[in-house]
């Protein structure tokens, strides 16, 4: 059976952009109750200026606050080498570097240039290797770009290579603003498995695309898939970008195509339903509301 490894970014991705501010106590529980799950792997925290995105204040004590649990990897995600200055204090094991495919995007979220954000990302990979982290490089607006629009593929797989040529562990394609179709996923993924490297995506559903995306990138060879609970999410800098795909939507997706993930659904479904009554409302991912398949 194939196995997909699945990446719940809710804790970090999934409500940086929410308007009320959860204290670090909490955000450490939920990633706690998804590690429960059985997912592979937590995004828990992002080490970010407090200023520019207050949500993820506190990351040193999200850190802090989490619960070994099998095989869970809880991780960070940093945008410079100051972040991971920061996380190299945390016991967290794995490092997430992300940088943008376009120099507007890149400019507004990192403020530098995408040559200056692959640099970083390459010194972080040395740096976390040289203390036994594993290192995941994500490159935002693979898809496209809110500021700039189309994203030529050629560009992106030459930034793709270039990670892999870093060392990095594997490469992430991010639609950061959810325009992707299932054409572009597959040819992405194809292009940058080229490459020797893991590839995995990382896939906003603004459109409701999400989810035939997920399932096109597999089918060409994606190992990785980010989610986040509840489907909650977006980029406080990138204009109308709404949530991420629901994690739980995916396993719903892979478990009855046959592909193997690890994750308890049901328990997954009570953790998006504990975080709906913490923001209190409604999530819009879909699985969570329906139920599983009926028994």
């Amino acid at each position: 059976m194939t196995r997909v490894v699945l990446c719940d970014v809710g804790p970090r991705d999934g409500l940086q952009n929410e308007a009320d501010i959860l204290a670090p106590a909490t955000r450490a529980e939920l990633a706690n109750r998804l590690a429960a799950t059985g997912l592979p792997r937590v995004e828990a925290a992002s080490f970010v200026r407090n200023d520019l995105v207050p949500q993820m204040e506190g990351a040193e004590e999200v850190a802090a606050a989490l619960t070994p649990n099998g095989p869970t990897v809880f991780a960070g995600l940093v945008l410079n080498e100051r972040g991971y200055e920061r996380l190299r204090e945390t016991p967290l094991q794995e490092v997430h570097v992300s940088f943008a495919a376009t120099e507007t995007f890149q400019q507004r979220n990192a403020g530098s240039s995408v040559e200056q954000g692959l640099e970083g990302a390459a010194l972080i990979v040395r740096r976390a290797h040289e203390d036994g982290r594993r290192a995941t490089v994500t490159i935002g607006t693979a898809f496209g770009c809110p500021f700039e629009g189309e994203v030529d593929a050629g560009h992106v797989l030459d930034l793709a290579s270039r990670v892999a040529a870093a060392g990095a562990d594997e490469v992430v394609l991010a639609d950061t603003i959810g325009v992707g179709v299932p054409g572009q996923a597959r040819a992405l993924v194809a292009g940058a498995l080229a490459n020797g490297i893991q590839v995995g995506v990382h896939l906003h559903d603004t459109r409701n695309t999400a989810v035939a995306c997920a399932w096109a990138a597999v089918e060409a060879g994606a190992t990785v898939l980010d989610g986040s609970v509840g489907g909650v999410g977006g980029c406080p800098f990138a204009p109308r970008a709404t949530g991420n795909v629901a994690t739980e939507d995916l396993v719903y997706l892979l478990e009855r195509e046959g592909v193997e993930t690890g994750v308890d659904l049901d328990a997954l479904i009570a953790a998006a339903d504990w975080l709906a009554r913490v923001l209190g409302r409604d999530l819009p991912g879909r699985v969570y509301r329906a139920g599983g398949f009926p028994s």
